[in-house]
């Protein structure tokens, strides 16, 4: 089984969400010691977000037809999609920035939301084309959003984006309330903490990322 574990805070060993994923990818190696973990840290390494150069994939241009810059932001393009559909489960840490994800977050979803690859249009619609893995994602928030969800673009969207493609099973391990004091954050924690142990424990043992030869 293939793991593919992503932090995208620029916060390094402040940063909660990346506390998070680390708990998550252990207790999914604990239940699957044959884990294989794949690990891509965003805040060093994003891709650059869309331009002229980086959008040639979409373009559906002749390899000759190509720029070098074109050639390797292609170059960039491919191995990052091809590393999340190899991927059976993703551990996901997604911050809340400004009632979104960070924008190299979002510069990722860009590069992996391929027609084509992780899904396709047909005449009825979009079709997902990466189903069967399980997505976990480490939600962390400095407020609280249950009473104003019009405010939350960040599970919304993530949740959105990766039905799109085709993944039905997508998890939230939620630390909210994380600016609004200590009572406050304890509790956020602790309800992560809760959740972890909960339906992230539960997928694990449910086995129901597929599990590849």
């Amino acid at each position: 089984m293939k793991l593919l574990h992503i932090d995208s805070s620029p916060l390094g060993t402040n940063s909660v969400s990346r506390d998070l994923t680390r708990r998550i990818v252990a207790q999914w190696q604990s239940a699957h010691p044959a884990t294989t973990v794949d690990y891509l840290d965003l805040a060093v390494a994003a891709p650059s977000h869309l331009d002229g150069d980086s959008l040639g994939f979409r373009l559906g241009l002749a390899e000759a037809t190509l720029t070098e810059a074109q050639k390797r932001e292609n170059a960039v393009s491919e191995r990052l999609v091809s590393q999340f559909l190899a991927a059976d489960v993703v551990v996901l840490g997604a911050p809340m920035y400004n009632f979104s994800v960070p924008s190299q977050l979002k510069a990722w979803i860009d590069r992996v939301a391929q027609a084509g690859r992780t899904f396709k249009y047909t005449e009825s619609g979009p079709v997902g084309l990466a189903g069967g893995k399980t997505v976990i994602v480490a939600s962390t928030r400095g407020g609280a959003y249950g009473a104003a969800p019009q405010m939350d673009h960040q599970e919304s969207y993530l949740r959105t984006v990766f039905g799109f493609l085709g993944i039905t099973d997508v998890r939230f391990v939620r630390a909210e309330g994380l600016a609004m004091g200590d009572a406050a954050k304890a509790a956020g924690l602790a309800a992560a903490e809760a959740d972890i142990r909960g339906h992230v424990t539960e997928a694990a043992n449910e086995g129901k990322a597929a599990i590849r030869a």
